[in-house]
């Protein structure tokens, strides 16, 4: 009778150390999406904060046109942050589209427009947000 206990015990012994791996498997992929939401909203509110800036760079484009420039670059950096720390496909169409709003910045800016229309970075930037807070 001892001898169909060991097998039995090993099985449970067993049985829960693949439990113990499965939760725990489980868990960090839990924290791994957590981390990645927060990284998330993390930079959409840095990009809130450089679209805040671009607001104020193209109001005293007059006084400092490098302004502008370096609110865009701001916007690009946190852009690649969030690219690549994501494979949500909602998210990657919102920094694809605030990509193209500043790619369209920029050419307004090149073409000699001092006060290029900037909304469509705001509305881009209020969709990254939105989903990235969500």
């Amino acid at each position: 009778m001892a001898a169909s206990r060991r097998p039995r015990r090993r099985s449970i012994t067993i049985a829960s150390a693949v439990a113990a791996v499965a939760l725990t498997a489980g868990l960090t992929t839990g924290c791994d999406a957590v981390n990645k939401a927060l990284d998330c909203a993390r930079t959409a509110d840095a990009i809130a904060d450089s679209v805040t800036d671009l607001q104020q760079a193209v109001e005293n484009a007059a006084n400092d046109p490098t302004q502008t420039d370096e609110a865009l670059d701001s916007i690009d950096k946190n852009l690649n942050e969030i690219g690549d720390k994501t494979e949500d496909t909602d998210v990657n169409k919102a920094v694809d589209d605030l990509q193209a709003a500043v790619t369209n910045v920029r050419d307004s800016i090149k073409n000699g427009d001092e006060t290029p229309d900037i909304s469509p970075v705001t509305d881009a930037a209020g969709e990254l947000t939105k989903v990235c807070t969500s």
